[in-house]
């Protein structure tokens, strides 16, 4: 197993859509195109990061979009081989240091009612369900959990656990 200390965040460019659409297709049931990520590429209201090793493998990313002082987290994906390995934690710190510089105050996002792991993960790193969308996931249907954290952006990230 590799160290974390591996692993560096930065923001994705055009050449990781190659590696960063095989970890979209493999960790979701409806995948977004790559003219997705390629439309969120131009939005200035979004910042899309990638986790990437030493001998430079991108292994997982994250995309975040806001609209005044609220936020999105669109989608988080870590290939499968890499999971477990706190790399998604990596990323979600990158997200929320950007969202306090665009004075973002509240952070949403959407996750499946059975995505355990994902909802523990979002729990322990300070977010809480605010609301059910139903429906709201196709391939199987099923609803969404929304869930928020409250950002204050004057007070930078001490920890990942608020």
């Amino acid at each position: 197993m590799r160290l974390m200390e591996e692993v560096t965040i930065r923001r994705m460019e055009g050449h990781d859509l190659g590696r960063v659409m095989d970890i979209e297709r493999r960790s979701y049931s409806m995948p977004w195109t790559e003219a997705t990520f390629r439309g969120l590429f131009r939005r200035t209201d979004a910042d899309l990061f990638v986790a990437e090793t030493l001998e430079l493998e991108v292994t997982a990313y994250a995309v975040f979009w806001a609209v005044l002082d609220q936020g999105e987290l669109g989608n988080v994906a870590v290939a499968p081989e890499w999971r477990g390995r706190g790399i998604s934690r990596r990323l979600l710190d990158a997200v929320v240091r950007r969202a306090r510089e665009r004075g973002v105050r509240e952070l949403f996002l959407e996750v499946r009612v059975s995505n355990n792991t994902a909802r523990q993960l979002y729990q322990s790193y300070g977010f809480r369900e605010v609301g059910r969308r139903r429906n709201y996931y196709m391939e199987p249907v099923e609803d969404a959990l929304v869930m928020r954290k409250d950002l204050d952006p004057d007070r930078p990230e001490s920890t990942s656990l608020d």
